[in-house]
Protein backbone atom coordinates (compact mmCIF):
# COMPACT_ATOMS: atom_id res chain seq x y z
CA UNK A 1 0.00 0.00 0.00
CA UNK A 2 1.07 3.70 -0.64
CA UNK A 3 2.44 5.11 2.32
CA UNK A 4 3.43 9.05 2.90
CA UNK A 5 6.10 10.41 4.48
CA UNK A 6 6.07 13.98 5.59
CA UNK A 7 9.23 16.38 6.61
CA UNK A 8 10.14 19.79 7.12
CA UNK A 9 8.73 21.01 9.31
CA UNK A 10 9.97 23.29 12.21
CA UNK A 11 9.90 26.69 14.27
CA UNK A 12 10.07 29.91 12.65
CA UNK A 13 8.94 33.46 13.59
CA UNK A 14 6.36 35.20 11.56
CA UNK A 15 7.21 36.51 8.33
CA UNK A 16 9.31 33.28 7.45
CA UNK A 17 9.66 30.42 5.41
CA UNK A 18 9.40 27.05 5.36
CA UNK A 19 9.18 24.45 2.33
CA UNK A 20 7.88 20.88 3.40
CA UNK A 21 7.66 17.97 1.37
CA UNK A 22 5.88 14.48 0.63
CA UNK A 23 7.58 11.61 -0.14
CA UNK A 24 6.64 7.95 -0.41
CA UNK A 25 9.32 5.36 -0.79
CA UNK A 26 9.02 2.43 -3.60
CA UNK A 27 6.48 4.88 -5.22
CA UNK A 28 6.50 7.38 -7.57
CA UNK A 29 4.63 10.15 -6.99
CA UNK A 30 4.27 11.18 -10.39
CA UNK A 31 1.62 8.93 -10.88
CA UNK A 32 -0.48 10.13 -7.96
CA UNK A 33 -2.95 13.58 -7.14
CA UNK A 34 -1.43 14.79 -3.90
CA UNK A 35 -3.06 16.76 -0.79
CA UNK A 36 -1.60 18.70 1.55
CA UNK A 37 -3.44 19.17 4.84
CA UNK A 38 -3.52 20.82 8.09
CA UNK A 39 -4.33 20.25 11.93
CA UNK A 40 -4.17 23.00 13.65
CA UNK A 41 -4.13 22.74 17.85
CA UNK A 42 -8.07 22.25 18.91
CA UNK A 43 -9.70 22.49 15.12
CA UNK A 44 -10.23 19.55 13.01
CA UNK A 45 -7.90 18.78 9.46
CA UNK A 46 -8.36 20.32 6.65
CA UNK A 47 -7.32 19.86 3.14
CA UNK A 48 -5.09 23.25 2.33
CA UNK A 49 -3.71 22.05 -1.36
CA UNK A 50 -3.51 19.50 -4.16
CA UNK A 51 -1.61 19.39 -7.24
CA UNK A 52 -3.04 16.67 -9.62
CA UNK A 53 -0.84 14.22 -10.93
CA UNK A 54 0.11 16.27 -13.91
CA UNK A 55 0.94 19.03 -12.14
CA UNK A 56 -1.14 20.52 -14.14
CA UNK A 57 -4.01 21.83 -11.43
CA UNK A 58 -2.77 23.19 -8.43
CA UNK A 59 -5.37 24.10 -5.69
CA UNK A 60 -5.55 26.15 -2.50
CA UNK A 61 -7.58 27.39 0.26
CA UNK A 62 -8.15 30.85 0.80
CA UNK A 63 -6.48 31.84 3.50
CA UNK A 64 -2.88 30.36 2.05
CA UNK A 65 -3.30 31.62 -2.06
CA UNK A 66 -0.58 33.79 -2.43
CA UNK A 67 1.49 32.10 0.09
CA UNK A 68 1.83 28.82 0.07
CA UNK A 69 3.07 27.07 -3.42
CA UNK A 70 2.56 23.11 -4.09
CA UNK A 71 5.06 21.68 -6.78
CA UNK A 72 6.50 18.74 -7.63
CA UNK A 73 10.43 17.22 -7.83
CA UNK A 74 10.11 14.50 -10.09
CA UNK A 75 14.16 14.26 -9.88
CA UNK A 76 13.49 13.78 -5.89
CA UNK A 77 10.72 12.17 -6.29
CA UNK A 78 8.82 14.22 -3.86
CA UNK A 79 5.93 16.68 -3.67
CA UNK A 80 6.73 20.00 -1.76
CA UNK A 81 4.62 22.83 -0.50
CA UNK A 82 6.50 26.05 0.26
CA UNK A 83 5.29 28.00 2.62
CA UNK A 84 6.14 32.30 2.96
CA UNK A 85 4.77 34.75 4.69
CA UNK A 86 3.74 32.59 7.59
CA UNK A 87 1.57 33.59 10.08
CA UNK A 88 1.15 32.29 13.67
CA UNK A 89 -2.35 30.43 12.22
CA UNK A 90 -0.43 28.51 10.12
CA UNK A 91 1.08 26.72 13.38
CA UNK A 92 -0.37 22.68 13.30
CA UNK A 93 0.90 19.35 11.92
CA UNK A 94 0.99 18.98 7.89
CA UNK A 95 -0.09 15.87 6.35
CA UNK A 96 -0.02 15.25 3.15
CA UNK A 97 -1.64 11.95 1.41
CA UNK A 98 -2.32 10.51 -1.96
CA UNK A 99 -5.74 11.55 -3.00
CA UNK A 100 -8.32 10.45 -6.09
CA UNK A 101 -8.20 13.62 -7.87
CA UNK A 102 -7.83 17.18 -7.29
CA UNK A 103 -11.40 18.05 -8.67
CA UNK A 104 -14.16 19.30 -5.72
CA UNK A 105 -13.70 21.33 -3.09
CA UNK A 106 -10.96 20.92 -0.91
CA UNK A 107 -12.96 20.93 2.11
CA UNK A 108 -14.02 17.52 1.14
CA UNK A 109 -10.87 16.26 -0.32
CA UNK A 110 -10.51 14.00 2.90
CA UNK A 111 -13.06 12.07 1.90
CA UNK A 112 -11.39 11.04 -1.33
CA UNK A 113 -7.87 9.77 0.09
CA UNK A 114 -6.11 6.82 -2.25
CA UNK A 115 -3.56 7.02 0.84
CA UNK A 116 -3.27 6.98 4.45
CA UNK A 117 -2.12 10.35 5.87
CA UNK A 118 1.85 9.90 7.15
CA UNK A 119 2.52 10.15 10.32
CA UNK A 120 2.96 14.33 9.53
CA UNK A 121 5.37 17.12 10.17
CA UNK A 122 5.25 19.65 12.87
CA UNK A 123 5.39 23.52 12.30
CA UNK A 124 5.04 26.20 14.72
CA UNK A 125 5.31 29.49 14.07
CA UNK A 126 6.14 31.83 17.24
CA UNK A 127 7.96 34.61 17.60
Amino acid sequence: QLQVVESGGGLVQPGNSLRLSCAAPGFTLGNYAIGWFRQAPGKDREGISCISASGGTRNYIDSVKGRFTISRDNAKNTVDLQMDNLKSDDTGRYYCAAVMACSGPLATIHQRLFSPYGQGTQVIISS
